[in-house]
């Protein structure tokens, strides 16, 4: 699918999608614990109906309800319907005996999240399961993952690398294990799953190496809020869980996506706005809500108002021409894609630094946001762990490629707002990924 965008000012009011992090994280937890869970407004998104399908493989029974709310953010299907709640029946309380042994390979399509989360998860059962994706999670490694749990008496198979296919088969048995996170998914999938292991087991953590902090911060915070009892250092470089807990049922609405709303945000620093933003919470743990401080250094204004009924709203806008400016993306490598947008519009050159792991999502998104940018005329140069983008020339119209990386499309997306031509993006039905939708909001023309 290509999506052509031209120039014009972004502006209106929007409700952003639920978060990704928290719908996964929610979903594997009621599909995992006791009880009935009615998970509301949960992000619909192909990664979300990736993990949905791989929670019913497991034993997880999951209903969709859908309705026309006007307060769902979700795209509408062909009924007018939006998907409002899922009411979960979870396969525990004890994992280990209760967890389906699918017989097909589960494909988790383009979502590592679901992939790396729900390996640990099956690892808790006694049968083997295996795991496959689409293209692109054909060539992202578990290989330190997958070493942890082996230490953890998992068995694993698994292809070239670390790459899927992927076999886990428990008992998980415990231990002390290293594990090297430059994905903080890594971490998060020991954590969640540890405190489902037998009674007895003990499983301890090292943690060399850990990217992303913010998300284990939320990770921890469900934890807490299940009441799970575990130790850690305060620097998150150590964690002991015992096992022999008990997930109880996960109700209520799903937070907004800071991650998602970058992207709107985005378009709106590029384009001048001013776009208000609304379903955000400004006190959830989401690392990614740090690029609207970034927005408001490069010269932005930023900031929550009365959006009425009550409601807060995000407020962005920009008057004056963006500043260039250093800004250090380690804990947050998923903002990268659109502090490049943003930055190709600065006076002078923005420096995005310190995240190397961004070579390892979807794509290689230094390298791509590179091409990509350049195709429009944009001068940047790739660093091993970063990329510098020399801004203030207006960018030339086009014809780019998303390469099938969801934020690459969306950033490529809010570039073209003030680009001196049209932007073609080929592949962008890979924005459906987390955010059903989005080039709609920017008016562009689709073309199969």
């Amino acid at each position: 699918m290509r999506a052509i965008i031209k120039a014009h000012t972004f502006s209106g009011t929007f409700r952003v999608p639920a978060s990704k992090s928290h719908t996964i994280r929610r979903l594997l937890m009621a599909a995992l614990g006791e009880g009935v869970s009615e998970i509301e407004y949960p992000l619909d998104s192909l990664d979300a109906r990736s993990c949905v399908s791989v929670c019913r493989a497991l034993g997880a029974h999951i209903e969709e309800h859908r309705a026309t709310d006007p307060q769902c953010p979700n795209p509408r299907n062909e009924q007018g319907e939006k998907l409002v709640r899922w009411t979960v029946r979870g396969a525990g309380p004890t994992p280990r005996s209760s967890l389906l042994t699918p017989q097909a390979p589960l494909d988790v399509g383009n979502s590592g999240t679901t992939l790396f989360l729900a390996l640990a998860a099956a690892a808790l059962g006694r049968g083997p399961v295996t795991f496959t994706g689409d293209a692109q999670i054909r060539r992202r490694s578990a290989s330190p993952l997958l070493a942890a749990l082996a230490g953890l008496g998992i068995t694993i198979t698994a292809g070239g690398q670390g790459c899927v296919p992927i076999t886990v088969q428990g008992p998980w048995k415990g231990g002390r294990v290293s594990l090297y996170c430059p994905t903080s998914q890594y971490l998060s999938a020991l954590l969640l799953a540890a405190p489902l292991a037998p009674a007895g087991t003990i499983t301890e953590i090292d943690v060399p190496l850990l990217n992303e902090q913010p998300y284990i911060e939320l990770t921890l915070a469900y934890l807490d809020a299940q009441g799970i009892a575990y130790e850690g250092a305060q620097d998150f470089s150590w964690f002991r869980i015992p096992g022999g807990a008990v997930y109880t049922p996960m109700n209520g609405p799903v937070p907004g996506d800071f991650s998602s709303a970058a992207f709107p945000g985005g378009a709106a620093v590029i384009s001048g706005g001013p776009v208000t933003l609304l379903g955000l919470d400004s006190a959830d743990p989401q690392g990614d809500k740090a690029v609207f401080d970034m927005f408001s250094r490069m010269n932005s204004t930023v900031e929550w108002i009365n959006a009425g009924n009550g409601e807060r709203g995000l407020s962005i806008s920009r008057t004056g021409p963006l500043q260039a400016g250093v800004f250090d993306l380690n804990a947050t490598p998923d903002l990268l894609p659109i502090m490049a947008a943003a930055a190709v519009y600065a006076e002078g050159e923005t420096a995005l630094v310190n995240v190397a792991h961004a070579r390892i999502k979807e794509t290689d998104r230094i390298a791509v946001m590179s091409r990509e940018l350049g195709k429009l005329g944009v001068l940047s140069e790739e660093r091993p762990d970063g990329l510098i983008i020399r801004g203030a020339a207006l960018p030339q119209g086009g014809r780019v490629d998303g390469q099938g990386d969801h934020r690459v499309v969306m950033a490529l997306a809010a570039a073209a707002l003030g680009a001196a031509g049209p932007v073609e993006i080929d592949g962008a039905e890979a924005a459906d990924v987390t955010y059903p939708g989005f080039l709609d909001l920017l008016a562009a023309d689709i073309r199969v």
